[in-house]
């Protein structure tokens, strides 16, 4: 699929490796905003998803994306402009480290989506392995950077499999960041739990830990996640 339609706005996505994903929907929702958030930081941005949502959900007047592969940078570019919201969108070509070498400002959300395939066989693209897989963007580094780069109230939030989450957290722990909010999702109401929400700050209290189960059956939605998404899905 080369586009994907929300309510109110589109992603162009036949140059990116990672599509539009119910991962990305999933925490471009869920994320917190209820700090007024000012700036925001997306990092491995590809199709631009999580700054567009954010742009819809939130008045934040600087939301800065970071896009490493040339492709995905271009079609992010493309899919900010295209938005209703292009005034407050702008992609950064760059790495992470050329990023965080010169950081000029902290932002209140940073925001990510990480590549967590860390299993080590390879498929055959190059760039959708760069898109895949962790060793383009090892936790450490995610979690280092929002350390730099998040603001005193600042809200880092993340979607990672549920099996990293204990690493996750205690990896944060060690840069001063803490879980406020956990959400862990499962496919259905039999289904393991595959993916984990969460979202830190600089504060240490005790999270709020729920579950979210996306359907009941094959296109049945439950009432949750219909309630999370349907802002954005058409359909909803």
């Amino acid at each position: 699929m080369s586009n994907f339609k929300f309510k109110q706005f589109t992603i162009q996505q036949d140059r990116c490796a990672m599509k539009v994903s119910t991962d990305g929907v999933l925490l471009g929702t869920w994320c917190p905003i209820d700090h007024h958030p000012f700036s925001v930081l997306d990092i491995g941005a590809g199709t631009g998803i999580l700054s567009l949502m954010l742009a819809q959900r939130s008045q934040a007047e600087q939301i800065d994306a970071l896009e490493i592969d040339e492709n995905a940078y271009e079609q992010c570019v493309e899919n900010f402009e295209t938005s209703p919201w292009s005034d407050r969108l702008f992609c950064f070509h760059a790495g992470l480290d050329e990023f965080m070498d010169e950081p000029e400002d902290l932002y209140d959300i940073i925001i990510s989506n990480p590549p967590f395939y860390s299993e080590d066989y390879k498929t055959e693209s190059e760039q959708r392995d760069l898109a895949r897989f962790q060793d383009a963007l090892p936790f450490e580094h995610l979690i280092e950077a929002a350390h730099l780069l998040l603001s005193e109230n600042g809200i880092f939030a993340v979607i990672i499999p549920f099996k990293e989450e204990e690493k996750f957290i205690s990896l944060a722990a060690e840069f001063d960041l803490f879980p406020f909010k956990i959400t862990r999702v499962k496919g259905t109401p039999t289904t393991e739990i595959k993916r984990s929400l969460l979202a830190f700050s600089f504060t240490k209290k005790e999270p709020t830990e729920d579950e979210l189960t996306i359907e009941t059956a094959r296109h049945q939605y439950t009432e949750d996640y219909i309630a999370l998404t349907k802002d954005f899905y058409l359909k909803m």
